[in-house]
């Protein structure tokens, strides 16, 4: 049996802890649809079609990651796409809080979805999109942020 896994998220932009989730889930599950989120509540720094080139291009090494992006709720587009994981990752316990909040909804609206938690590695514990989206707009470095197409994809938005 094929393992499909969602690593949702709104990735704006694609940060190395983004990747590093993505990495190490594809190490573990056959095939990973890394979905980026269009969500209403936020104004996104890059549209949609931008996030999800910055992520193919920044997931391209890896084999068995495919990019997407859905609106709706999460266990709709998983059921829709056949998975039956959803990996989260955590950099903090303010995240495992609100990630529990989620998973338990997850599990009530569909059983046969599990949600697989993955602790960020330390050397990432502190970044966040937002966090690199200030910094660049300063014109601080963020080449261990963020892989190189995001930096440059950064720079350009904020010159």
């Amino acid at each position: 049996m094929t393992t499909i896994a969602v690593i949702p998220g709104s990735f704006d932009p694609v940060t190395l802890g983004h990747v590093d989730i993505i990495s190490r889930g594809a190490k573990v599950f056959d095939h990973v649809i890394v979905s980026v989120l269009n969500n209403q509540k936020k104004q996104p720094l890059f549209t949609i079609d931008e996030r999800m080139t910055l992520l193919r291009e920044s997931t391209k090494s890896l084999q068995n990651v495919e990019v997407d992006s859905f609106n709706g709720l999460l266990i709709d587009y998983v059921r829709e796409k056949g998975a039956n994981t959803i990996i989260k990752g955590l950099r903090a316990v303010s995240d495992f809080e609100y990630e529990l909040q989620m998973a338990a909804i997850n599990r009530k609206l569909d059983d046969n979805v599990e949600t697989f938690f993955m602790m960020t590695n330390n050397k990432y514990s502190y970044l966040s999109s937002s966090i690199v989206k200030e910094v660049a707009k300063y014109g601080a470095p963020i080449d261990d942020l963020v892989p190189p197409i995001v930096e440059k994809a950064l720079k350009k938005k904020f010159s």
